[in-house]
């Protein structure tokens, strides 16, 4: 008697995790698509090498200046997603997030200045997601992996203090973020509140580097070029509701 107990205790619990995680309707199925809107975080974890001056009045310099550096700090945006189903399991989706601004902030020798420059990046995504568990499961983890291109605007030195100390009082400069194509990889979860609704969250990782090119002009017109290698990899949560149709 008591193990018939014990058999139905486990029966009862093994049927209430199915009704837990299972609903009538199908919603992400072979064939579907979903839209999606939400936030995101985009969360930088890398630093920058030193700064390099390439040239000095059109003369090649190549100098290292030791001690230098900066990575940059942590963004929001809203984000918009699409995917498509080809198989009950199988999609392709595009991710992308409104413009925001990145801030560049000084490390080591530059790290009294805080922010000293500013960009505004764009990095959608497309990749292949595989979803586990059956099309009608409430609950649905999924792998994702995939490309970006990453590219900037607006990109430019801020901070007076930083300008000034670095070329002289009555120093222009101009700057620029190199553009790349990157790997994704993305793991996540969708929740489905209905047959039509439902709620999506996501880690998603980018070993993502870019090259800051500055040119400066000081106030005699002397023309000095730097670059310097800023590795972001960001790791980006993401969290939206979706409609599937």
């Amino acid at each position: 008697m008591h193990c018939e107990k014990i058999v139905r205790v486990v029966g009862m619990t093994v049927l209430g995790c199915a009704a837990l995680f299972a609903s009538d309707a199908q919603a992400q199925a072979s064939g579907s698509t979903t839209l999606g809107i939400g936030w995101l975080r985009v969360m930088p974890q890398g630093n920058s090498d030193p700064t390099v001056v390439e040239s000095a009045g059109g003369m090649p310099v190549n100098q290292t200046i030791s001690g230098t550096g900066a990575h940059v700090g942590a963004s929001n945006a809203v984000s918009l997603t699409a995917e498509h189903l080809f198989t009950d399991h199988i999609g392709v989706a595009f991710l992308a997030g409104s413009p925001f601004t990145s801030d560049l902030i000084g490390n080591g020798s530059w790290a009294h200045y805080g922010v000293i420059g500013q960009s505004k990046p764009l990095a959608p995504v497309i990749e292949v997601r595989y979803h586990f568990l059956p099309p009608e499961a409430k609950f649905r983890p999924f792998l994702g992996a995939g490309v970006n291109y990453t590219w900037y605007s607006h990109t430019r030195i801020t901070n007076g203090q930083f300008i000034g100390d670095s070329c002289g009082p009555g120093c222009t400069t101009r700057a620029s973020l190199s553009p790349s194509w990157n790997p994704v990889v993305e793991a996540g979860m969708s929740y489905a509140l209905s047959k039509h609704w439902s709620i999506n969250a996501s880690v998603t990782y980018i070993p993502l580097s870019t090259t800051l090119t500055t040119n400066a002009t000081t106030a005699v017109g002397t023309e000095i070029v730097t670059k310097m290698r800023i590795a972001t990899n960001p790791l980006i949560t993401h969290l939206d509701i979706a409609y599937t149709f």
